[in-house]
C-alpha cells in the first residue's frame, strides 16, 4: 500500500523560490497564495480597526442627546464610511481574499492558486480601492455622506457634490474587480487542482462554501459594478439613469444594488460559516454530523440568496410582498439545518473548549439571534414598522458582526500556528474572547428596544425626552468594551511573536490537508500527501486504527469518530513523517 504520495518537482520550485526576492521586495512582487493572503488578512485587519475606530466616535457622539462632538456631516461621512469599510473592505476580503487565499490550495492539496499572478493583481486591485476611498476624507467637501448603500438620488451630484464620493464608486469598483478576479481564481483552483483522490464530496467544508462563494460573487459583484458605472456616468456625463428629471428611475438602483447587496449578505456569511464547520469538529473530536446535509444547505442558502433581495425594498411600494417575504422565510430553513448539524457535531462529542471553539460557539449565539430577527424582518408588517430603526441596525451588526467577527477570529486563532509556525497564548485568546462576549451584547441589545421605541437610524441628535440616553449610553459602554478586547488581541499577537512557542505542523489533531503540511508551509506547500479516503485524510492518516468516514457507503460500516483509539491527544504533536506522536 503507498503511504504518502510523492510531489514531483518539489525541492527544485523551493530552490527557485529561495533565490528570488527576500524582504518588503518579496511581499510587493510574490505570487505565492499564502504571502497574497496574508497581505490581505493584515490589510483588511487595518480596515477593521479604522472602522472601528469610525464606530467609537459615533457611538460617544450618540451617547448624549445634543452632542456637538462631530458635526452632522462629519457624523454623515464617519457612518458612510464605517459600513463601507467594514462591509467592503474587511469583511469580504478578510474571508475570501485572506483566509480563503492561505488555506483553499492547501486544503485541497494545491501548490499554489490556478492564476498566481491574477491572484496578485486582485490583492493589489483590492489595495488600490482601500485607499481611493479613505482619500474621501483627504479632500475638498470629505468623503462621501450617503450611507454606504450610497442610494440615489442622493448619491447624485447635485445632491452630493465633490471629489469624496467619486473617489468612493471608483474604490467600489476596484474592489469590486478584485472580488471577481478571486472568484475565478477560487471556483477554477477547487475544481481543476484538487489532490488525486479529494472528491468534491471529500472537499473539507471551508472548501466547499468558498467555492458557493466564489460562485455568488461572479453573480453578484458585475451588478453592483454595472450600478455604479451608471451613477458615475450620471454625475459626470450628463446620463440620467436614476435621475426623474432626464426620465431615470432611481428605484432601478435599488433594485441593481440590492440584487447585489442580498447575495452579498451570504457571500460575507457562508465563508464564515465554513470556518465554524471546520473548526467545530476538531474540538468535539467527532465527525462532521450531516455532511451531505451542510453541502446542500450551502447550495441551498446560495440559490435563494438570489432571489429575496426585495425585502430591503417593502416600505418603497414597488414591491410583490407575499413573494420576497415567502423567499426571505424559506432562506432560513437550510440556516436552520446548519445549526442542528453544529449542534449534533458537538452533541456527546469530547469538547475542548479552546479559543478558536469559544468563538466558534459565540458566533452561533450571535447569528441565532440575528438571524430570528431576520426572520421577523421578513414579514411585511415588521419591517413596515421597524424598518427605518435601530432595530435594523442591531439585527444588521448581529448578523455580519457575529459571523465576521466571531466566526472570522475563530478562523483566525485556529489557523494560526499553521500561518506562522508558532503558538498564540491561549488565555489571552480566551480574555479576548469573553470580553468581545460580553461587549457585543451590551452593545447591540439595547439597540433592538431603541428600534422598538422608534430612535430612527442615521441621526446625529435626539430629543432628550423621548427616554433613548440611557440606552445609548449602554450601547456605548459596549462599544468600548469591544475596543478593550482588542487589546488583548494585539497584545496576544506582541507575546505571540516577541517569545515564539513552537506549535508543531498538527497542534490540534486537525482533520483536513493544510495540517498535514509543515507550518508555516514551504514556498508549494507538499513534499507529499497523504492518501484520501474521506473528508477527514490527516486525521485517518494519523489514526489508521479508526474506521475511516466515507459518505455514501454500501458495506454498512459505520465510524467510531475519534472513540475507540488511544492515538495522540489534543494538542499534542504528531510526527508527520511517520504518523506517530512525536
Amino acid at each position: 500500500m503507498t503511504v504518502v504520495a510523492e510531489r514531483q518537482h518539489v525541492d527544485h520550485a523551493h530552490g527557485e523560490h529561495e533565490e528570488g526576492p527576500t524582504g518588503i521586495l518579496k511581499w510587493l512582487t510574490s505570487t505565492d497564495h499564502k504571502l497574497i493572503g496574508m497581505n490581505y488578512i493584515v490589510t483588511s485587519l487595518v480596515m477593521f480597526f479604522a472602522a472601528g475606530l469610525m464606530a467609537l466616535a459615533l457611538r460617544t457622539q450618540l451617547a448624549s442627546p445634543s452632542s456637538s462632538l462631530l458635526s452632522p456631516q462629519t457624523f454623515n461621512e464617519l457612518f458612510t464610511m464605517h459600513g463601507s469599510l467594514m462591509l467592503y473592505l474587511f469583511a469580504g476580503p478578510f474571508a475570501f481574499g485572506g483566509l480563503a487565499n492561505f488555506i483553499l490550495p492547501l486544503q485541497v492539496g494545491a501548490p499554489d492558486m490556478a492564476f498566481p499572478r491574477l491572484n496578485a493583481l486582485s490583492y493589489w486591485l483590492y489595495l488600490s480601492g482601500s485607499i481611493t476611498m479613505i482619500l474621501g476624507f483627504l479632500v475638498s467637501g470629505g468623503a462621501a455622506a450617503f450611507g454606504w448603500v450610497g442610494y440615489a438620488p442622493l448619491s447624485e451630484a447635485v445632491n452630493s457634490p465633490g471629489a469624496g464620493p467619486d473617489l468612493w464608486i471608483l474604490g467600489i469598483g476596484l474592489t469590486g474587480f478584485s472580488a471577481i478576479f478571486t472568484g475565478v481564481n477560487l471556483v477554477t483552483t477547487t475544481f481543476y487542482l484538487r489532490a488525486p483522490g479529494l472528491t468534491m464530496f471529500r472537499l473539507p467544508l471551508f472548501t466547499w462554501n468558498m467555492l458557493v462563494t466564489a460562485i455568488l460573487i461572479l453573480i453578484a459583484f458585475p451588478i453592483l459594478t454595472a450600478a455604479m458605472v451608471m451613477l458615475f456616468a450620471d454625475r459626470h456625463f450628463g446620463t440620467h439613469f436614476y435621475s426623474v428629471a432626464g426620465g431615470g428611475v432611481p428605484i432601478l438602483y435599488q433594485n441593481l444594488f440590492w440584487f447585489f447587496g442580498h447575495p452579498e449578505v451570504y457571500i460575507l456569511a457562508l465563508p464564515y460559516f465554513g470556518i465554524v464547520t471546520d473548526v467545530i469538529p476538531v474540538f468535539s473530536r467527532k465527525p462532521l454530523f450531516g455532511y451531505k446535509g451542510m453541502v446542500f444547505a450551502t447550495m441551498s442558502i446560495a440559490a435563494l440568496s438570489t432571489g429575496v433581495w426585495a425585502h430591503h425594498m417593502f416600505t418603497t411600494g414597488m414591491v410583490l410582498l407575499p413573494f420576497f417575504s415567502l423567499l426571505s422565510l424559506l432562506i432560513a430553513v437550510p440556516t436552520g439545518i446548519k445549526f442542528f448539524n453544529w449542534i449534533g457535531t458537538m452533541w456527546r462529542g469530547q469538547l475542548n473548549f479552546k479559543t478558536p471553539m469559544l468563538f466558534s460557539i459565540g458566533f452561533l449565539f450571535a447569528f441565532l439571534m440575528g438571524g430570528l430577527t431576520g426572520v421577523m424582518l421578513a414579514s411585511p408588517p415588521i419591517d413596515f414598522a421597524t424598518h427605518d430603526t435601530y432595530f435594523v441596525v442591531a439585527h444588521f451588526h448581529q448578523v455580519l458582526f457575529g459571523t465576521a467577527v466571531f466566526a472570522g477570529f475563530a478562523g483566525f486563532y485556529f489557523w494560526y500556528p499553521k500561518f506562522f509556525g508558532r503558538m498564540y497564548r491561549e488565555t489571552l485568546g480566551k480574555w479576548h474572547f469573553w470580553v468581545l462576549f460580553v461587549g457585543f451584547w451590551l452593545t447591540f441589545m439595547p439597540q433592538y428596544q431603541l428600534g422598538l421605541k422608534g430612535m430612527p437610524r442615521r441621526v446625529a441628535t435626539y430629543p432628550t425626552e423621548l427616554g433613548w440616553q440611557f440606552l445609548n449610553q449602554l450601547s456605548t459602554i459596549g462599544a468600548y468594551v469591544i475596543a478593550v478586547s482588542f487589546v488583548f488581541f494585539l497584545v496576544n499577537l506582541w507575546v505571540s511573536w516577541r517569545v515564539p512557542v513552537p506549535a508543531g505542523d498538527n497542534p490540534w489533531d486537525a482533520h483536513a490537508l493544510e495540517w498535514f503540511a509543515t507550518s508555516p508551509p514551504v514556498h508549494h506547500n507538499f513534499e507529499k500527501l497523504p492518501p484520501i479516503r474521506s473528508e477527514r485524510p490527516v486525521w485517518d492518516y494519523h489514526h489508521p486504527d479508526a474506521v475511516t468516514v466515507a459518505h455514501g457507503r454500501a458495506d454498512g460500516h459505520r465510524s467510531n469518530g475519534h472513540r475507540g483509539n488511544g492515538h495522540g491527544t489534543l494538542g499534542a504533536p504528531v510526527d508527520t513523517a511517520t504518523g506517530d506522536p512525536a
